[in-house]
C-alpha cells in the first residue's frame, strides 16, 4: 500500500479487480432490472360490486334490491335506490351512475310497450307511497340531486 497525497492507493492481483469490476457491473444493472422475487405490488383497486353484479338488472332485481334499502345508511353498492336517477340516467346493479368510477353497463332484459306501461304504474304507485326516510339529503340517496 503506498500513500500519494491523501490517497491510498491498494494493489489487487488482476484476477481479483476483474472479479471485482464484474460484482459492480451487475450490481448497477440489477439495480434496474426487475425483481423476480419478493411480494408484488398491485395498482388495481377492489370495490364491491353489487348484488345483481354481471347478472340481468331486470325490474325484479331492482324490486329485491329496493326491497333491502335502507334510506338511513349510508350510501353503498349494497345499499341504494335503483330506482332513483341523476341526470336523466339509471345506476348500474350496484348504483353508480354512467360517468363516475366503475360504472358497468348492465345486462337489461327485452322490453314491451305492455311491459312499459306495467312498470309505470309500479313506479307511479311507489312515488306515492316512498320508504320512511327517503328524502333528499337521506344518507342512503345521491346528496343534493332533486328525483327525477
Amino acid at each position: 500500500m503506498r500513500r500519494y497525497s491523501n490517497t491510498i492507493c491498494i494493489y489487487l492481483p488482476k484476477q481479483y479487480s476483474k472479479t471485482l469490476a464484474l460484482i459492480s457491473l451487475v450490481a448497477s444493472a440489477s439495480a434496474f432490472a426487475p425483481t423476480q422475487f419478493g411480494a408484488r405490488t398491485s395498482t388495481q383497486v377492489f370495490i364491491d360490486f353489487g348484488k345483481y353484479d354481471d347478472q340481468l338488472w331486470s325490474n325484479d332485481a331492482k324490486k329485491d334490491v329496493y326491497a333491502t334499502w335502507d334510506p338511513a345508511s349510508p350510501r353503498s353498492t349494497m345499499n341504494f335506490n335503483p330506482f332513483e336517477t341523476f341526470l336523466g340516467n339509471s345506476p348500474d346493479a350496484s348504483g353508480i351512475f354512467p360517468g363516475e368510477p366503475f360504472y358497468k353497463d348492465p345486462q337489461r332484459p327485452d322490453v314491451s310497450y305492455a311491459i312499459m306501461l306495467a312498470e309505470k304504474a309500479e313506479f307511479a304507485e311507489r312515488a306515492a307511497s316512498p320508504k320512511a326516510g327517503d328524502t333528499p339529503g337521506a344518507p342512503g340517496c345521491k346528496n343534493g340531486i332533486p328525483k327525477n
